[in-house]
């Protein structure tokens, strides 16, 4: 567990990656120096990681699909196998329905069927459910907001490519990248960031914060599916939400720092009118959880999306 001072830093990287070690040290009340040893050490040994998460409408990855597999013998061979397709952004061992959960994260349909079939050809699969995402309501981590319409350069495509490497990447070390000024640099990534075309977070170890448990669920919803699910998104305790179509009319992910608390949050799920939870799991092992995508080498034609 962390002292009082660094849960205070890394939630404050949670909420940005990019904070700098003066408003870090003015949050806790130590000195600039004392601020800068302590975020160095969280980062060195992988407390927490802080990363550029890039908005999936940049990159033509928006269709999302969270597997339920049952296996056949190791859960966790089956479980590394899935996990090592770089379309797959989490992987879980799990106890409930199912022997292991993954979300993949894929351009459109056609190649998320693809993806699934190839779950499907993993040795040890036995079968797979899969629901399909229509909206994401809660990601902790991902940018959710509508995307601005911007144009993206060369430049800004390769300021997203070391973003997604290293969230505190200086803007020193980026401007000899990119071949601008620093000032110049500095504008071009707060651009970025208050485009929505990338969020600077960090991604902590849940034990060092606390959450020792993780779960998820699958709701079935009567009366309106939005409402019930902003109203669900705004639990506290759950960390990731979203609607689509399938078993589920809802599918979300919830932590805490204990089993008890985590039965209090899904006991708050089902005080809400409107949601059923027609199934829940405990997730035993996180085996991946990544939010890097495969940037091609130069950016989109035009402007993103708005």
């Amino acid at each position: 567990m962390l002292d009082a001072v660094d849960a205070v830093l890394v939630r404050e990287l949670q909420r940005d990656g990019r904070a700098t070690f003066q408003a870090l040290a003015d949050r806790v009340g130590l000195s600039r120096t004392a601020v800068r040893a302590r975020v160095q050490s969280l980062l060195e040994t992988g407390v927490v990681r802080v990363v550029g998460i890039v908005h999936s409408a940049v990159v033509g990855a928006e269709a999302v699909g969270h597997v339920s597999i049952t296996v056949a013998g190791p859960a966790r061979d089956v479980a590394t196998a899935v996990a090592e397709r770089p379309a797959v952004g989490f992987t879980a061992l799990t106890a409930g329905p199912h022997d292991l959960v993954a979300q993949v994260r894929t351009r459109d349909d056609a190649a998320l069927a693809a993806e699934v079939d190839h779950i499907r050809s993993v040795p040890g699969v036995e079968a797979t459910e899969v629901f399909r995402t229509v909206t994401t309501v809660r990601d902790a981590h991902a940018v959710v907001r509508p995307l601005d319409r911007i144009s993206l350069d060369d430049i800004d495509w390769r300021l997203l490519q070391e973003l997604q490497r290293d969230g505190r990447a200086p803007y020193t070390r980026l401007a000899d990248i990119i071949g601008l000024s620093q000032a110049a640099t500095r504008a071009r990534v707060v651009r970025l960031m208050r485009s929505g075309v990338i969020q600077v977070t960090g991604l902590a170890d849940p034990l060092a914060l606390g959450a020792a448990e993780l779960g998820g669920f699958g709701l079935v919803v009567t009366g309106a599916l939005r409402r019930v699910a902003e109203a669900v998104a705004e639990q506290e305790g759950v960390r990731y939400l979203a609607t689509g179509f399938g078993r589920y009319d809802i599918v979300g992910q919830a932590e805490a720092s204990s089993r008890a608390e985590l039965v209090g949050v899904l006991d708050a799920v089902r005080a809400i009118p409107g949601a059923t939870v027609r199934e829940s799991w405990h997730h035993l092992d996180v085996v991946k959880e990544s939010y890097a995508v495969e940037l091609p080498d130069k950016p989109p034609n035009g402007d993103t999306p708005a």
